[in-house]
């Protein structure tokens, strides 16, 4: 008898499936009474860790394309306008806050401001496209962090953790709604010329099922073999990959029937999910498929390129992408700001417009949210180097900064929030990282204290203990 048990189950195995499984019989009947079990369409939990479900009440959003500028923009030189740095220019300003680096007097944003749309939102000149879709913008002004470096607050933003590893927003959301196209991935990251601080940690599914880890693209190639490794095998046919394929899955389910390994599960799921993007990814990929007038409208650059990328993946049921400025930090800039944030802006400020845009002139805004912001922001005071000279930059800011929202149930028109008179710190309706993403899941449907998962005895979720649904942006 136990060399007959030896042959389909090892000794850990079976004391796991003896002492656990009585526990388990009844697990899915108490987390529904408690509204903790994500439900199938049909009431059932889907076959396949991807199928599409519902979530808990019906979203506005569908999905998400979210801009993230890595580095930390300053909002003092974008949305958040500061007379009263003009005022001290040249002279410190009256607030007693540490920063991670010297920083002197305060610092007037180069950039000039102006009122757009019938909100009359006041915007930078360096994004002066963007600002022409003020009212269908939700500028959050008083979001505050908890550190002022880049790896935790990287962290924080993308897996509401600065410190443990936690799952990514998109990886919580691929949980949550599944994916609508089986064929493409749920979760994009796209990064031109690499990866971001952090690397792929950013889009992680931490202790989720690892078929709901993000993809990484990097956008700066053109060729869809370029952009997506081994798309095509150069050796075998779509028929002879099925064979091989369906061998491998068998033996993976043979081998799976001895273990409780949610990574084999998510293993065999990607073999299969790299199978069918042989057909749709080329497609979604291909840019050129569209017309001239949307290609100027885009833009020419990498930006231009993956942000039109981006919208044809949401178009095709991708759930979650992520749009990221570049390789490192670009958007760190220290020294040179008014050099180095013009010239950064001026890439993605045309994408951007033209994506709010677009999906406006396909009925898609409403059921898209948009997201643009970085992990912090920076000082209203200049930047001095060890022997205090002037860099003419700013350092990093988790006191108080800005993010905004676009579309997917968002009210447009609409600023919530703000620092004080100088841009240091929030101090009217400070808003937290976790406030922010539990509005965030709310506009796609779910009670962000009741998607959870189970894991090492606890009930995790997104927000952790904490965040409050921002309902004055919520249309």
């Amino acid at each position: 008898m136990q060399e007959q048990l030896s042959e389909w189950i090892d000794r850990r195995a079976l004391l796991q499936r003896s002492g656990l499984g009585l526990g388990s019989l009844g697990l899915m009947s108490l987390l529904r009474e408690q509204g903790l079990a994500i439900e199938g369409t049909n009431g059932t939990q889907p076959e396949s860790l991807m199928g599409a479900r519902n979530p808990h009440f019906p979203g506005r959003a569908k999905r998400v394309i979210h801009f993230f500028l890595n580095g930390g923009p300053s909002h003092v030189d974008t949305f958040d306008p500061k007379p009263a740095l003009q005022k001290y220019a040249g002279q410190p300003v009256p607030t007693n806050l540490t920063t991670e680096r010297k920083t002197g007097a305060a610092f007037p944003s180069p950039f000039s401001f102006q009122r757009y749309g019938e909100s009359g939102i006041e915007v930078s000149e360096l994004f002066a496209k963007t600002a022409e879709h003020i009212d269908n913008i939700a500028v959050i002004r008083s979001m505050y962090a908890q550190v002022p470096n880049h790896e935790p607050s990287l962290m924080l933003m993308n897996c509401g953790d600065s410190v443990q590893p936690r799952p990514s927003v998109g990886a919580w959301v691929l949980y949550g709604l599944g994916v609508e196209n089986q064929n493409l991935p749920g979760f994009v990251a796209m990064c031109p010329n690499g990866y971001p601080i952090k690397d792929a940690e950013n889009w992680q599914s931490g202790f989720l099922p690892g078929v709901y880890q993000g993809t990484f693209i990097d956008p700066k190639h053109r060729e869809i073999e370029q952009l997506i490794e081994n798309i095509r095998s150069p050796h075998a046919s779509l028929k002879s990959q099925r064979q091989q394929l369906d061998l491998l899955q068998s033996l993976n389910e043979k081998h799976h029937q001895t273990r409780i390994d949610s990574r084999l599960n998510a293993r065999i799921q990607s073999f299969e999910l790299a199978f069918r993007m042989q057909m749709d990814a080329s497609d979604a990929f291909d840019i050129s498929k569209e017309s001239q007038q949307t290609l100027e409208m885009y833009g020419d650059g990498v930006h231009g390129r993956q942000t039109l990328i981006a919208r044809r993946l949401v178009e095709r049921g991708v759930r979650y992408v992520q749009l990221w400025h570049g390789a490192g930090q670009p958007w760190d800039n220290h020294n040179d700001i008014e050099k180095n944030h013009r010239k950064l802006a001026a890439e993605i400020d045309q994408p951007i417009a033209a994506l709010l845009t677009d999906l406006k002139q396909r009925g898609m805004l409403d059921e898209t949210l948009v997201v643009w912001g970085g992990e912090f922001g920076r000082t209203p005071t200049v930047e001095l180097s060890g022997q205090g000279k002037s860099l003419l930059g700013r350092d990093h800011n988790h006191y108080g900064f800005s993010v905004w929202m676009a579309g997917g149930g968002i009210r447009g028109g609409t600023v919530y929030g703000a620092t004080d008179d100088f841009g240091f710190k929030a101090v009217e309706k400070p808003v937290s990282v976790h406030d922010l993403h539990a509005t965030m899941l709310h506009l796609l449907g779910f009670d962000h204290e009741k998607l959870t998962y189970r894991y090492a005895g606890r009930d995790f979720r997104l927000t952790d203990v904490h965040g409050q649904v921002l309902y004055d942006i919520v249309a």
